[in-house]
């Protein structure tokens, strides 16, 4: 953006100075033509008046260099515009693929909470009515994994925004 901002102030000096450039063309221009009007064969006014057609010569240079500069900027500042588009589009994407997975992660943490419970649940039933086992299994014998501590979670709701 930097770049992008620092591009485009070039331009704006590039454009301003082609305005400026265009004028003194003119002006060379109109006095070129005054002189050329004006009888006489004078030697200053002869010299005056090639030393003008040079330099209307080379202003014109000097504006076609400056246009071709000017339009090479405005496609360089099109292109950066376009990838900062194309990147915003990109992370937007995977900003959402992470949000999705965030949504599936919680979800499944709260089936595997559930299922925990259920297990849990089932092994007390197992452990009361058999009670005729010579010793009694902790809950550590029948669930191999840990449950994770703090409130269940609650169960996904997606949110679709149209």
């Amino acid at each position: 953006e930097v770049q992008v901002d620092e591009l485009q102030r070039l331009l704006a000096g590039m454009e301003k100075e082609h305005r400026s450039l265009l004028l003194k063309m003119k002006e060379g221009e109109a006095e070129l033509a005054r002189l050329r009007s004006v009888e006489g064969d004078k030697l200053a006014e002869q010299d005056r008046s090639a030393q003008l057609e040079k330099e209307v010569a080379m202003l014109r240079e000097k504006i076609h260099h400056l246009d071709d500069m000017l339009k090479s900027q405005q496609r360089k500042v099109r292109q950066m515009i376009e990838q900062l588009q194309n990147s915003k589009t990109v992370i937007q994407a995977k900003d959402a693929m992470i949000q999705e997975l965030k949504e599936r992660v919680a979800y499944l943490e709260a089936e595997n909470l559930e299922m925990h419970d259920r297990i849990e649940h089932l092994i007390e039933k197992q452990v009361s009515r058999g009670g005729h086992s010579s010793r009694v299994r902790s809950k550590s014998e029948y669930v191999s994994s840990k449950r994770l501590t703090g409130p269940k979670p609650l169960p996904l709701i997606r949110v679709v925004e149209t």
